[in-house]
């Protein structure tokens, strides 16, 4: 988000020199800086063995499969949302999560943070911003998110990981929340 005007009392910002930052906008009457902020947002491939879970979402890429995604909530932590985001568009439930990265948006001003977890229990229920959904091969995904670099990305980090450790990474991640 770019601030123009100041959220307190509405009046035009000006550039205010801030050390590091560079020119940032401030408010002459409230003597506040706003500094402009992505919008967070989540990325997830779940896992179930050798497959991982892919959406149709027209309005997301027209000719395009996806990953999970959605943004942050107020009030809500980045793994919650994870959570929340697969079990309202997929409404199965996940486990052994594990932060991947992030990718910047620039269009849109999205910074994505990027997960893997794994299929946990529940039966595939879309949701009505779903089109289409269902379990693809890890080795074929990439071919169906033609129009998803970072979900390409997201992917190749899957792959690299599961053929490193053949799933053994779910164990890691299961023994470290667990210690």
């Amino acid at each position: 988000m770019k601030y123009k005007y100041c959220p307190i009392c509405g009046r035009e910002l000006v550039e205010k020199y801030s050390w590091d930052e560079g020119g940032v906008p401030y408010c002459e009457h409230d003597n506040m800086m706003y500094f402009d902020t992505p919008k967070p947002c989540i990325i997830v491939a779940v896992v179930k063995g050798d497959e991982v879970l892919l959406l149709k979402q027209s309005y997301i890429f027209k000719d395009s499969k996806v990953l999970i995604s959605g943004y942050v909530t107020n009030g809500e932590t980045v793994e919650e949302t994870v959570s929340r985001e697969v079990l309202e568009e997929t409404g199965i439930e996940i486990e052994d999560m594990m932060y991947l990265g992030s990718h910047y948006l620039q269009a849109k001003e999205i910074i994505m943070l990027t997960y893997i977890c794994r299929y946990k229990s529940g039966e595939i229920k879309k949701s009505d911003e779903v089109e289409g959904i269902g379990w693809e091969k890890l080795n074929n995904a990439i071919s169906e998110m033609k129009q998803d670099d970072i979900g390409k990305a997201v992917m190749m980090k899957v792959l690299q990981l599961t053929s490193i450790w053949n799933n053994e990474i779910f164990k890691h991640i299961r023994y470290v929340q667990n210690s």
